[in-house]
């Protein structure tokens, strides 16, 4: 409902009559470039809310946003969507899954078209203005949405439906359908009284301004904290390394000097190669202190506020904590269930980060380096072992990881396992939002069937957040006739310099992989109810960390590691190398991925009162005996997946329960013919894992791929984890 309170309904249809009007003007097509200042103007000139034209049954005007409009753009879109859900709340006549299920699910459709340039301005291109508005806002789309869960007409519309669903003659996808409506009203508290409700709506409004401030901290801490070498400074680093870093310090401004910028993909590979122990240590605080330096950026005091709401929300809604509350819905279905998981893979990585870091003073010994391993030592000498027990050299791989051969790499999977082609868009015929970003459209490979466009952002810069991720600018629903997927993949690489290839990490390489398996689910998907298009988040990631198996698969190594100079493939010595390595430093990836994971479950599990984030993750990891060596991959101030939101919040385990399926379904295709490119299996990859989205309960969709759940002991085998283990 809107969240006036109207006297009568004469008043009401008055409204909805003035917002159908100026719908209709919203919607219209028009090309004019210039944005307007006050809500009260002709929002036909807003450039948020332009219908998509253009080719592809319509495509994002990225190219000439004006700030300007958001704000209003994003107030009408809230209202007109308000306006939809009190036309159904509204009706006289009995509820019905059409009248009522279905006509939800085809409200809000220009408010999503808004929410899409949202997206793409907070996380590619921050800027202060934009940041602003951000803040300005977060605190009104929370209300909005809820207005939305708290509507008493809608819910009792629903409930009715959900009570008499047995009589309704439903098929298992309608039902599912109105099974997880129902079920997520009740959860987000369509059932408190008004004056929980209130409090409820208070607690939320502040939260969203508590993650936008979060978030905001830690882009700022990224941008602010970097470290200028000269030429003296740089003994260790590649020759591709030194070039970005280069590039990195001329954007900043700074002629003849080399910059290690405050991201994953600078700081890494400066803690793997670089020499000089000092500097590393810099390198290091700057990064792992993001959050945490007692400046205006700290976010020290935002965690323990957001906590302490979380958890009054959730005793509110009748739940001991907040875990008990996330994860119920959840694959895991409670805290105590991921918990055990981690708790049982811990002591494996425990032993073997001990291992690992013998073999690091061994070495350190042989050089008279007679030293105690901090954690800015462990990726340097981590890299001298590879080199000792595998002679391996990272540099020696990256040499044959260009981009543009792993994107091909990346096509080719995708035309063997879901028969997609792709075709780079030229001529400027797709609008983008920086001149970084390519567009390709995507087709079936047999009829030439367009099926959508995937955009790539490759490269980082000023006012990008760190990491890599997917986004779907417009998903498949063939309710709403949108069957032209729009997907996009980002990423944070070190740009080279001009005229030089691209090459990136075994490591990038991998999460390239990872990040496309999530737009191909996107690119994949099949389903009618847009409410059916999403997923559950533990078990979401599963799909996208299948696919990183193909990026060593045989036809993919073959055919595109290819050395940037030579143009040879990459040796198979070189290969068998890699595979040997594939369990080198799984103590390190998986120990500092499960210290999170543990701290982020402990942190909801407790009652926040008293907690200090400093002193409750130190004494969390020392209950675990965490080792000296490493730290938890996402420290608490800047653990985003957590605190920026609520996405992962008491779920950042689903990584790790995504890959004990991820292992079972990768043994289940290296043992067919043909392994990984089996054909049978890659059909039934796309029939139940891909293409359902959230139509199929994913129980239900795993055993209908493999036959049987998962177990943990393919996990095990793939990290080499077996023997002793420290308890």
């Amino acid at each position: 409902m809107s969240s006036h309170k109207f006297g009568d309904q004469i008043i009401m249809k008055l409204r909805l009559m003035l917002m159908t009007a100026l719908l209709a003007l919203c919607l219209s097509s028009c090309n004019d470039k210039q944005g307007f200042q006050k809500e009260t103007e002709d929002p036909r000139m807003n450039t948020f809310l332009r219908e998509w034209g253009g080719p592809y049954k319509g495509v994002p005007t990225f190219n000439d946003l004006d700030l300007n409009d958001l704000k209003p753009a994003l107030i009408l879109a809230m209202d007109q969507t308000k306006n939809e859900i009190a036309q159904v709340a509204n009706q006289d006549e009995e509820p019905s899954f059409q009248n009522t299920i279905i006509a939800l699910e085809k409200n809000g459709q220009l408010l999503d078209q808004i929410f899409s340039y949202y997206g793409v301005l907070s996380s590619n291109l921050s800027t202060k203005q934009f940041r602003d508005i951000q803040k300005e806002m977060a605190p009104k789309i929370s209300k909005f949405y809820t207005e939305i869960n708290h509507n008493e007409k809608i819910f009792k519309r629903i409930k009715y439906l959900y009570e008499k669903k047995d009589s309704l003659k439903l098929d298992k996808k309608q039902e599912r359908l109105l099974n997880l409506k129902y079920k997520n009203l009740v959860r987000n508290g369509a059932e408190l009284n008004d004056i929980d409700k209130a409090e409820y709506q208070k607690i939320n409004m502040r939260l969203s301004e508590l993650h936008t401030i979060f978030s905001n901290n830690v882009l700022a801490e990224e941008e602010n904290y970097y470290l200028l070498l000269d030429v003296s400074q740089l003994s260790g680093l590649p020759e591709s390394l030194v070039e970005s870093y280069k590039i990195a310090a001329e954007t900043l401004g700074f002629e003849d000097r080399f910059a290690v910028t405050n991201t994953r993909s600078s700081m890494e590979p400066f803690l793997k190669f670089s020499e000089e122990r000092d500097l590393r240590e810099t390198v290091w605080v700057n990064y792992y202190s993001r959050g945490d330096n007692n400046d205006a950026f700290d976010n020290n005091e935002i965690i323990t506020e957001i906590l302490k709401l979380r958890h009054k929300r959730s005793q509110l809604l009748g739940y001991e904590n907040y875990a008990l509350w996330r994860l119920e819905n959840r694959m895991a279905k409670n805290p105590e269930t991921a918990l055990a998981l981690l708790k049982s893979v811990w002591p494996y990585a425990r032993s073997k980060i001990h291992e690992e870091v013998n073999d690091m003073e061994k070495i350190a010994k042989l050089a008279n380096e007679n030293i105690k391993i901090k954690p800015w030592d462990y990726r340097f000498y981590a890299e001298k072992v590879r080199q000792e027990k595998y002679n391996l050299n990272s540099q020696e791989i990256k040499n044959y990881l260009q981009i543009e051969n792993l994107i091909e790499a990346m096509f080719f999977v995708a035309k063997e396992l879901f028969n997609f082609k792709f075709v780079e868009v030229k001529n400027n015929t797709v609008p983008v939002f920086h001149p970084d970003v390519r567009v390709w459209e995507v087709t079936n490979a047999t009829n030439n069937e367009h099926i959508g466009l995937w955009y790539l952002d490759p490269f980082a810069r000023k006012g990008k957040r760190s990491g890599a991720w997917a986004t779907t600018y417009r998903s498949y629903s063939s309710l709403l006739n949108q069957t032209s997927v729009l997907s996009s993949n980002n990423s944070n690489f070190v740009k080279g310099s001009k005229g030089r290839p691209n090459l990136i990490s075994w490591d990038d390489a991998t999460t390239f992989f990872h990040e496309f398996g999530h737009a191909l689910h996107s690119l994949s998907s099949n389903v009618h109810y847009p409410g059916l298009g999403g997923g559950v988040r533990d078990y979401t990631e599963f799909q996208s960390q299948l696919l990183e198996r193909w990026l060593l698969s045989e036809p993919v190594v073959n055919k595109f590691l290819i050395h940037y100079q030579t143009d040879e493939p990459i040796p198979k010595e070189l290969v068998e190398k890699i595979r040997n390595a594939s369990k080198f430093n799984q103590g390190f990836s998986t120990g500092e991925y499960l210290a999170s994971a543990i701290v982020d479950l402990e942190y909801h599990m407790t009652d926040p009162e008293k907690l200090n984030p400093h002193e409750f993750e130190k004494s969390v990891l020392n209950n675990y005996q965490m080792p000296d060596e490493i730290v938890m991959r996402h420290r608490s101030t800047h653990f985003g997946h957590i605190f920026s939101g609520e996405g992962y919040s008491a779920g950042y385990y689903g990584y790790i329960w995504a890959d004990v399926l991820t292992s079972d379904a990768a043994e289940y295709f290296e043992s067919a013919d043909n392994g990984l490119f089996n054909k049978e299996l890659s059909k039934k990859l796309v029939k139940y894992l891909f293409a359902p989205r959230n139509s199929i309960a994913p129980e239900e969709a795993y055993i209908n791929f493999r036959g049987q759940e998962a177990t943990i002991d393919a996990l095990m085998r793939d990290r080499g984890f077996s023997g002793a283990i420290d308890q």
